[in-house]
């Protein structure tokens, strides 16, 4: 198996992240039904915030806390997102990028849960 190594490879980790997201019974309803996420604008945008955190790319401008800060979520929604989120780079990855993809998304969950007063 492969490490992350370039655009298309955040591609598959987000598109194939997402799929599990839309199929799962506890988050899709926040990601599809509160959130109503587009998801033709939304995967493009997760795409360049993974590039940036991983390659340094800068593509990502955004501020993504405050889209996330009304959703009706809570710690067992951070910790869904984080299992899922390791399993499709367990699924897809290994090596170093993989690893960092994986603390990165960890550091994001603690971080919004700690400023959503989950923790």
């Amino acid at each position: 198996m492969n490490d992350i190594s370039n655009k298309n490879d955040i591609k598959t980790l987000v598109d194939r992240f997402y799929e599990k997201v839309n199929s799962d019974e506890l988050l899709s309803p926040i990601f599809n039904g509160h959130a109503e996420v587009d998801w033709p604008e939304h995967l493009p945008t997760m795409y360049d915030f993974w590039n940036s955190l991983l390659f340094g790319s800068m593509e990502y401008k955004g501020q993504p806390f405050p889209k996330h800060m009304t959703l009706p979520v809570t710690k067992e929604h951070f910790e869904r997102w984080i299992q899922l989120f390791t399993a499709t780079l367990e699924e897809n990855f290994e090596g170093p990028k993989a690893d960092e993809a994986l603390s990165r998304a960890m550091n994001i969950a603690r971080v919004f849960m700690t400023k959503m007063a989950l923790l």
